[in-house]
């Protein structure tokens, strides 16, 4: 299995647009992103930080995709 790869919120949030979620609502810093087949997941928009490991398998967890999937459209 291959590692996430190390990306800032907004080029997160790019290809979050690419694969066809939208930006639903805005609790605070956290940006909450909805695909139409029920999918969901949450961003923490921190300008200046990367998103860590870990979160970014939950995050592709959430969103149902795989790492080697996710590559594709970096």
């Amino acid at each position: 299995m291959s590692k996430p790869p190390v990306l800032k919120a907004k080029e997160l949030t790019k290809i979050l647009f690419k694969l066809g979620f939208v930006n639903t609502r805005k609790n605070g810093s956290h940006f909450f992103f909805r695909h139409n087949d029920g999918r969901t997941t949450v961003i923490p928009m921190h300008s200046r930080k990367t998103i860590g490991l870990g979160l970014m398998r939950s995050i592709l967890k959430d969103i149902k995709i795989s790492v080697d999937e996710f590559n594709k459209y970096l």
